[in-house]
């Protein structure tokens, strides 16, 4: 699709008519591949649609780190949903999928019918992961970040590698060279590199305010919520699932999976697509 005069790629999965529609909204480094999964295990039931945001995946890449701010990432995600026409969406939601969905959400809120929410936040200070010195500090700064980012591509040489319980599925190069395929050279990874310099680290940083806005604002979600969560992540800890699970009303009590880790999607692809299947109605709560 061609939204601001660049190309958004997307998987649409499943379109019979009848079927609610799901989004799986990805987050930083990954993109549609993060669910190649659980989108078979649900296209069944639902029309599954996993959008690249811009700077991501297979989608175009601006060269302006200026470009990929959350209210960008929030309002081409807004335009891709309304140019699809989906009615009475079910949002799914990981690491920075968080921010952009809540945001669509708010933004919407008739035309969602439900969340699958995943290790992620909705607060300025997402936790003590970031808030300390190294990494996350240092990663702002321009030399050391751009090094890391830009042209070592340590999110995706090390960073996925070290936040899934299941590393075994990285041993034979296959699944890493997926993540590795739409991000070949350093002008190709600034999506990357703006997604951290997002995250406001003081009032007066760029989304402090959106994001202290948003976590009074989801108490007004009046759909259902279900929140799976790797417990082992130690980015977005447990302690984000139960602060999520207080503010948001008409919530399911955190699904807590033992080994799993921050990249939840490799590490539960089977308990996701349940919870997306009770969310949705294709299966009962008691199974």
């Amino acid at each position: 699709m061609e939204i601001r005069e660049r190309r958004l790629h997307y998987l649409d999965e499943g379109q019979d008519n009848g079927k609610p529609p799901v989004v799986l909204l990805h987050g930083n480094p990954t993109w549609s591949f993060l669910y190649r999964e659980i989108i078979p295990k649900i296209t069944d039931h639902c029309r599954v649609i996993a959008p690249d945001y811009l700077g991501f995946g297979l989608s175009d890449k601006p060269a302006e780190e200026s470009f990929y701010t959350l209210e960008n990432h929030t309002n081409v995600i807004a335009e891709f949903i309304n140019r699809l026409d989906l009615r009475n969406v079910y949002l799914v939601l990981q690491d920075w999928g968080g921010p952009i969905g809540f945001g669509y959400a708010l933004a919407n809120m008739k035309n969602v019918a439900g969340m699958v929410i995943m290790n992620t936040w909705a607060w300025p200070e997402p936790s003590l992961f970031h808030a300390s010195i190294l990494p996350w500090k240092m990663l702002h700064a321009p030399i050391v970040g751009s090094h890391f980012f830009l042209r070592c591509n340590a999110l995706v040489e090390r960073g996925l590698y070290l936040s899934t319980g299941r590393r075994e599925k990285y041993k034979s190069g296959a699944v890493l060279d997926g993540y590795r395929l739409p991000f070949p050279t350093p002008e190709s990874r600034i999506g990357m590199l703006a997604f951290p310099r997002n995250i406001p680290l003081k009032p007066g940083d760029l989304n402090w305010t959106r994001l202290a806005r948003m976590r009074r604002d989801i108490r007004n979600f009046p759909f259902p919520c279900r929140i799976i969560w790797g417990e082992k992540d130690q980015v977005f800890p447990p302690t984000n699932a139960h602060l999520l699970h207080k503010l948001i009303p008409n919530c399911s009590h955190p699904r807590m999976i033992r080994e799993g880790m921050h990249f939840i999607q490799e590490d539960a692809p089977d308990e996701i697509a349940e919870e997306i299947l009770m969310l949705t109605g294709a299966m009962s709560a008691g199974v």
